[in-house]
C-alpha cells in the first residue's frame, strides 16, 4: 500500500468506516447460531405483504425486510442485514458528529467504540428498533451539522430524517418535541423567522403522509396497540425500569461528561440545543412511562459530546498522566464492547448458564428456538387426520411468532398458510371458503372448548434442545378443532389481539 493510500485509510472517517464494517461481519459471522425470533417471522410475512403501514409498526422495517427477501431469500444472515448496517452507519455517525463538535481522529474513534454496545445488541435481530435508531442519530447529526455551518438549509435533511423516522417506529415524535423544546430553549430560536425550519417540518410530514393516510383508512389502529402494549409493559413493570435501565445499559460517566459539554462548558455553547433535546426527551418518557430502550437511540449524541470534552480535558493535564487516562478509558470501552458482544449476540451455546444469563439481561434468544419444531409436530397432526378433516383443513395460530413459523417452514411439508388474529394477519382473513377442521395453536384448553367445537388434544409444542421457551411453558398444547361454535363471523372480530 501506497504512502497516499495508507494515509488516506488513517483518515477519522476512514477508520470509523472500517470499525462499522467490522460489526457489520460480526454479525453475519454469528447471525444464524439460532434461529429467526418470533418479531422477525412477523416482519417476513409482512415484507411478502407490503403496505404503507402495519397494525404493530410503521412500514420502513417491512420494507427493509423485503429488499432482503429479494437479495438473500430465507437466509437469517440476510434477513438481518439491513439492520445490522443500519446499526453500523449509527457508529459512523457518532464519530463524525465528535468530529463536527471540534473532536480529534481520537475523540472521533471514541464515541464511534461508545456506539458500539448498541449497535451490537440493535443489529442482531430484524427490527423497527434498528431503523428507528438510526434515525434518532440522523437527526441529531443534522442538528449538528446545523449548529456547526449555521446553513439553515440543514433543516430540510432534518426534516426528511423526522419523516424517516416517523416510518420506522412512532417514539420519533417524543424526539421532535425533545428538538422542539431545545429550539425555543436556545438561540436556533431565532430560525424559526426563516422558512427553512418549516420547509424541514412540511418535509417530514409529507414523508409520513402515506402512513398516516394508512392510519386514518384503518381506524388509527396502532393508538390501539399502543395502548394494549402499553398497559402490559406497565402491568408486567417493564416501565418500572426505565431509569435503571438509563444506568444499568448506558455509561454514566459518559452520559454527564456528555452533558456537562452541551449544556455547561462554553466550548459547547452553539451546541446547547443537543442537550436540551436529551432532557426533554427523557422527561417525556419518564412521563409517559416508557420502556428503556426507546431512549437507547439518544445516547450516540451524547457520546461525541463526551467524547471531545474529554479530550480538551486531557489536554490541560501532563502527557504521560493524559496518555494513562485515554489508555484506560479505551480499555474500559473495549471491555464493555466485549461484555456486549458475549452477551447480546447469539454466541451462547444453547441451554448453557452462559445463554440463560444472556436470556435474562435481554429476553431475546428463548423467541428464537424451537420454531421448526413446533412446524414439524404440527404437520405430523395433520398427517394423522382423516382425509375429509384435512380437505378443508386450516391452522389456527394465536400469535404473530405461530403464525410466521408455518408460513415459513409449513410449504416443505404441504401445510396450508396459518391464519391468525394477531397483528397484520387478522386483516389478511381466514379464507374463502372458510376452513371446517382446526389445527389450533397457542390456546388453552379452557379457550379452544369455549369458542371451537369438538376439541380434541393432538400434541405439544417441543423443541431438540428441550429448554423452556413461552410456547413450551405457556401455551404447549395443540389441538384439533370443528371451526367456531358460534360461526366464523361473529368469532372473527373477538379473535383479534395486539400481541
Amino acid at each position: 500500500m501506497s504512502e497516499k493510500r495508507l494515509a488516506a485509510f488513517s483518515t477519522g472517517p476512514a477508520v470509523l468506516v472500517a470499525l462499522a464494517l467490522a460489526t457489520v461481519v460480526l454479525h453475519a459471522a454469528v447471525g444464524d447460531r439460532y434461529g429467526f425470533h418470533a418479531d422477525e417471522l412477523a416482519t417476513l410475512d409482512d415484507a411478502r405483504n407490503l403496505a404503507w403501514g402495519y397494525p404493530g409498526y410503521p412500514p420502513v422495517t417491512a420494507f427493509f425486510a423485503r429488499i432482503s427477501l429479494i437479495l438473500f431469500g430465507t437466509n437469517l444472515v440476510g434477513f438481518r442485514f439491513f439492520a445490522s448496517l443500519a446499526q453500523a452507519i449509527a457508529v459512523v455517525l457518532a464519530g463524525l458528529m465528535a468530529r463536527d463538535l471540534g473532536g480529534s481522529r481520537c475523540a472521533q474513534l471514541f464515541a464511534a467504540i461508545a456506539a458500539v454496545p448498541f449497535c451490537i445488541g440493535g443489529g442482531a435481530l430484524m427490527q423497527y428498533v434498528s431503523f428507528d435508531y438510526l434515525a434518532w442519530v440522523l437527526v441529531a447529526f443534522f442538528v449538528v451539522r446545523l449548529c456547526v455551518s449555521g446553513d439553515q438549509r440543514f433543516w430540510v435533511v432534518v426534516g426528511a430524517s423526522i419523516g424517516f423516522g416517523m416510518l420506522s417506529k412512532y417514539t420519533m415524535a417524543f424526539f421532535v418535541v425533545g428538538l422542539v423544546a431545545g429550539v425555543l430553549l436556545t438561540d436556533l430560536r431565532r430560525h424559526l423567522r426563516s422558512r427553512w425550519p418549516w420547509i424541514g417540518g412540511a418535509i417530514a410530514v409529507l414523508v409520513f403522509l402515506p402512513n398516516l393516510v394508512w392510519q386514518w383508512r384503518h381506524e388509527f389502529v396502532a393508538l390501539d396497540i399502543l395502548k394494549a402494549v402499553h398497559a402490559r409493559d406497565v402491568s408486567l413493570g417493564h416501565t418500572s425500569r426505565f431509569l435503571i435501565d438509563q444506568v444499568r445499559l448506558t455509561n454514566p460517566p459518559l452520559v454527564l461528561a456528555g452533558l456537562y459539554f452541551y449544556l455547561v462548558s462554553a466550548r459547547g455553547r452553539r451546541f446547547r440545543v443537543v442537550g436540551w433535546m436529551y432532557l426533554a426527551t427523557l422527561l417525556l418518557f419518564v412521563f409517559a412511562k416508557a420502556r428503556g430502550y426507546y431512549f437507547f437511540p439518544a445516547y450516540p449524541m451524547i457520546y461525541a459530546g463526551a467524547a471531545v470534552w474529554g479530550e480538551s480535558w486531557l489536554r490541560s493535564m501532563r502527557p504521560w498522566l493524559a496518555r494513562t487516562i485515554a489508555t484506560l478509558a479505551f480499555a474500559t470501552l473495549a471491555l464493555v464492547v466485549a461484555v456486549t458482544t458475549a452477551f447480546f449476540l447469539p454466541i451462547a451455546p444453547i441451554g448453557s448458564k452462559w445463554w440463560e444469563t444472556s436470556n435474562a439481561l435481554q429476553e431475546t434468544y428463548r423467541g428464537e428456538i424451537g420454531w421448526p419444531e413446533m412446524v414439524q409436530e404440527v404437520a405430523r397432526i395433520r398427517d394423522s387426520l382423516t382425509p375429509s378433516e384435512r380437505e378443508h383443513l386450516g391452522i389456527l395460530a394465536t400469535t404473530y411468532g405461530e403464525a410466521g413459523a408455518i408460513n415459513l417452514y409449513g410449504p416443505e411439508y404441504g401445510l396450508p398458510r396459518a391464519i391468525s388474529g394477531s397483528g397484520s394477519y387478522w386483516d389478511r382473513g381466514y379464507g374463502d371458503p372458510p376452513p371446517q377442521a382446526l389445527i389450533v395453536l397457542g390456546l388453552s384448553s379452557q379457550a379452544a372448548g369455549e369458542h371451537l367445537q369438538a376439541c380434541r388434544l393432538a400434541g405439544h409444542v417441543w423443541n431438540r434442545y428441550g429448554v423452556p421457551t413461552t410456547e413450551t411453558v405457556y401455551r404447549p398444547d395443540i389441538f384439533v378443532c370443528g371451526p367456531p361454535r358460534r360461526g366464523w363471523l361473529e368469532f372473527w372480530p373477538r379473535f383479534r389481539s395486539y400481541g
